[in-house]
């Protein structure tokens, strides 16, 4: 792999400051949201977002991802359906009592009808290894960070979107027929919130809560 020059520009404090509080304040606003309306998103959008994702760092830069984009009506219905079958059998038995508690605030149950709803589903894949077997390096850890990334785009596209993962995923592997290589690793609708969605009245912690400086 060739090196380059670093192309990169100093910023005063004070634009420093500027953006990242610009930054900071755009992503304060984001939310999980579990209602959708039926409007269209372009699929040139859900481009940009998807590429965003994939600047992420990785182990080795071996990139161990793949994001699959579904608007296909019959599928979205079809990941609904297996969905809502492995999430029957969450909340009526493989859950905890506390668990189940935890949730009661955020009104959740086993019906997602959000997986049809929303305009896109996009299902982030991690591959445990590449092509011909080749060896990848923090697997979890590189398509975590790009999962990150890929939730920050989607809100500063101007969209939303929520953080699914229907535990055991291996149906979304079977459904888009992905090689043995890859497993699911996030399930996120993505698209405009329903008409006067409301959202849980969350309380974020305070940095002295979330930091520490040596």
């Amino acid at each position: 792999m060739a090196l380059i020059p670093f192309k990169h520009k100093n910023r005063s404090s004070d634009e420093m400051c500027d953006n990242i509080d610009r930054y900071y304040k755009r992503m304060d606003q984001r939310r999980s949201i579990r209602y959708f309306s039926d409007e269209d998103v372009p699929k040139e959008v859900i481009d940009k977002i998807i590429l965003t994702a994939g600047t992420a760092p990785s182990g080795a830069h071996q990139q161990p991802w793949m994001f699959c984009a579904i608007s296909s009506s019959l599928m979205k219905a079809k990941i609904r359906e297996a969905a809502e079958e492995e999430e029957k059998k969450n909340y009526n038995g493989r859950m905890s009592e506390q668990w189940l508690e935890d949730l009661k605030e955020l009104e959740t149950n086993w019906e997602k009808p959000f997986l049809e709803k929303a305009p896109w589903l996009i299902v982030v894949f991690k591959q445990v290894y590449g092509a011909e077997k080749k060896q990848h390096y923090y697997v979890n850890e590189s398509v975590g960070i790009a999962s990150g990334m890929l939730i920050s785009a989607i809100h500063n596209a101007g969209l939303v979107t929520l953080t699914h993962t229907p535990s055991p995923m291996k149906f979304l592997e079977k459904l888009l027929e992905r090689p043995k290589n890859e497993r699911a690793f996030l399930l996120l609708p993505v698209g405009h919130p329903a008409a006067a969605v409301k959202v849980p009245d969350l309380k974020r912690k305070s940095l002295e809560e979330i930091a520490l400086y040596y």
